[in-house]
């Protein structure tokens, strides 16, 4: 696939929260709609040129950490988590290529019958192919978070940055769903991100990201024309680098 000029970004890893899938008013923990109007988003930056990555969390249908203040074992309970990110991870991978974008699924527990295993020259080879890569699975270990497999798989493929799609348009010095006196960063530092604990990613996906120098993008997702934006260098959302 040729590279359009106008692209900043050329290879990404796009993290996608498990929630954003989630219809609670239909009851649906993977609603089709959601579905359809991220792989719309992933097939517009697909068409200019870009190779993607895609690491979906699992948190519409269980998240571990959940399960373990039930009672569930904090490792049955990751684990439980991991398989629900390869559940999401094939629902992606039907709803693209039902609009014409090569998919595959490579996961990081192994399950041949159902998706890849997760192999870093394999993966490249798929993005040279054209073809977008879903992995799934987390990092295959309890305790990491998909934020954590983000950062991993980013690093492992040589992205030129992390895009980390949230419900709101970036960063801010509080939730700002709960704090109306937020403010919003423009920019930080990985080093001003973990020191105040941030929430928006768990402080080992930012530590992996600064020792790789790997750009962070934390944007909107569902603002329609973000991620186009985004992978052609405008200033969208925050941007963490280590400047």
């Amino acid at each position: 696939m040729e590279q359009s000029p106008k692209l900043k970004y050329k290879r990404i890893l796009l993290k996608l929260s498990g929630e954003v899938l989630k219809n609670r008013e239909k009851g649906d923990c993977i609603d089709a709609e959601r579905l359809a109007f991220m792989a719309e988003r992933v097939r517009k930056i697909h068409a200019l040129g870009c190779e993607v990555g895609i690491v979906l969390g699992g948190g519409n249908i269980f998240r571990g950490l959940s399960g373990a203040k039930n009672g569930v074992n904090r490792v049955v309970g990751d684990s439980m988590g991991m398989l629900a990110t390869i559940i999401n991870g094939l629902a992606m991978m039907n709803a693209l290529e039902s609009i014409g974008v090569p998919t595959r699924v490579m996961t990081a527990i192994e399950m041949p019958k159902l998706a890849e295993p997760f192999i870093q020259r394999k993966a490249i080879r798929h993005f040279e192919k054209g073809r977008v890569c879903i992995f799934a699975g987390g990092t295959g270990n309890p305790y990491f978070s998909t934020d954590s497999a983000a950062a991993l798989r980013a690093s492992e493929i040589g992205a030129d940055a992390l895009l980390k799609a949230t419900k709101v348009d970036g960063i801010y010095t509080a939730d700002p769903m709960k704090d109306p006196k937020a403010k919003k960063y423009g920019s930080l530092r990985y080093e001003t991100a973990i020191e105040k604990r941030l929430k928006v990613m768990d402080s080992a996906a930012f530590a992996l990201c600064m020792d790789n120098d790997i750009p962070i993008v934390v944007f909107d997702f569902f603002d329609g024309n973000a991620l186009e934006r985004v992978v052609k260098g405008e200033a969208v959302g925050t941007l963490v680098t280590d400047k």
